[in-house]
């Protein structure tokens, strides 16, 4: 029987109505409309389908499926023949964008395989998964029974375990960190040199890492020389992320990890911190799946909150950390006046601020849908002290 924990997603097949458990990582609803096709599907066919509302279960070929994929990637990638006129403002781009996104998403997400019970995909020529699988969802429970999940979700947790496996180096480390599906990679190096450079308060006894994601940023405090570090987060994989990157680079005895919702619990907390590091969501805007929550913040939520909660856990000459860069700013999210307000009334002074300007590709890319806001994006490390 499918695990009463997952959804179920139902069809009809060989004159038989068939179910199996509806994996989605993105937190998709099951398709209600889902057709059986195999090999002999041609792409333009397929895209028809799929801009209906309708799922593909794919029977044939396990290199034709990712073919057709790439295949629908290219259609809906096409520019439209009436295409709108030119955004008039960032925010409009903004949204235009997010728009075009998850309508992308929800079209690719319909070309659905099937998943066994031990995450072997009974197609012909399949890749082994398994181990992505594992690392992603688990170890399989088989008598949950089978499961059906989207091509392209499968295709992420193949890609996510690569990375995982290879890492992701981090000059400031000199050493990999290796991210966990569903757990924000250090990519953007930037905000990682920030906190490798910026002076540390004077006696730095005590740290504390609100949101430890990979464990990136507690490691290179770690490293710096900082005795002891508490850090948290909400999400399990975040939590086993930081857990295993820190204890590979040898600095477990240095941080303790605990879930907590931002700032640790009374028995958690060590005391006054000498210095309190965040690197929250950017953006405010709502997510539109679970890894988006390190990306989108709805109404700058979690920043307010970590503001408004940082002075009475800061020792007296201890410093505040805020990473974040500009972008929302320049896409007429969030305004300077507001952060800075913010800022004030959580008893906060500025003491300070480092910048660095981003090197991803996307801020060199003139055809990226967001470039102008982009092109102009600063990173930052806010140093804030006790008013």
């Amino acid at each position: 029987m499918p695990d009463q924990t997952l959804p179920t997603i139902h069809w009809q097949e060989n004159d038989q109505v068939q179910q199996a458990c509806w994996i989605s990582e993105a937190g998709l609803p099951p398709p209600e409309e889902i057709v059986v096709v195999d090999d002999t599907l041609s792409a333009d066919t397929a895209f028809k389908r799929v801009q209906a509302g309708t799922a593909l279960l794919w029977r044939g070929d396990y290199p034709n499926a990712r073919h057709l994929l790439q295949a629908l990637v290219r259609r809906v990638d096409r520019p439209p023949r009436n295409a709108p006129p030119p955004a008039k403002t960032a925010l409009e781009a903004f949204e235009r964008h997010r728009s075009t996104q998850g309508r992308r998403a929800s079209l690719l997400g319909l070309l659905l395989v099937p998943l066994n019970a031990d995450y072997r995909l009974p197609l012909n020529r399949a890749q082994d998964v398994r181990d992505a699988c594992v690392a992603a969802l688990g170890q399989p429970q088989p008598d949950r029974g089978n499961a059906v999940i989207s091509l392209r979700g499968l295709l992420a947790l193949v890609s996510a375990w690569e990375w995982r496996k290879k890492g992701a180096f981090v000059p400031a480390l000199n050493a990999a960190i290796h991210p966990h599906f569903g757990v924000f990679s250090p990519v953007r190096g930037e905000y990682v040199d920030l906190v490798a450079k910026a002076p540390l308060p004077q006696h730095c006894n005590i740290a504390l890492e609100i949101g430890v994601g990979s464990g990136v940023l507690s490691a290179v405090l770690a490293k710096r020389g900082i005795p002891r570090i508490v850090a948290t987060d909400t999400d399990s994989r975040a939590l086993a992320c930081a857990q295993a990157n820190l204890q590979r680079l040898g600095y477990a005895q240095q941080v303790d990890i605990y879930r907590d919702d931002l700032f640790p619990s009374t028995t958690n907390a060590p005391g006054p911190a000498d210095l309190i590091l965040c690197n929250p969501p950017w953006i405010p805007a709502t997510p539109t799946s679970p890894i988006e929550a390190a990306v989108y913040d709805p109404d700058s939520r979690m920043l307010r909150r970590f503001l408004a909660g940082c002075a009475e856990r800061l020792s007296p000459d201890g410093e505040v950390w805020l990473i974040l860069s500009d972008i929302a700013e320049h896409l007429g999210l969030r305004s300077r006046d507001e952060l800075l307000a913010w800022i004030k009334a959580a008893g906060l002074i500025v003491g300070g601020r480092l910048d660095t300007r981003p090197s991803h590709p996307k801020a060199c890319n003139n055809t990226d849908a967001l470039h102008h806001a982009r092109a102009q994006e600063i990173t930052s490390l806010w140093r804030l002290k006790k008013a």
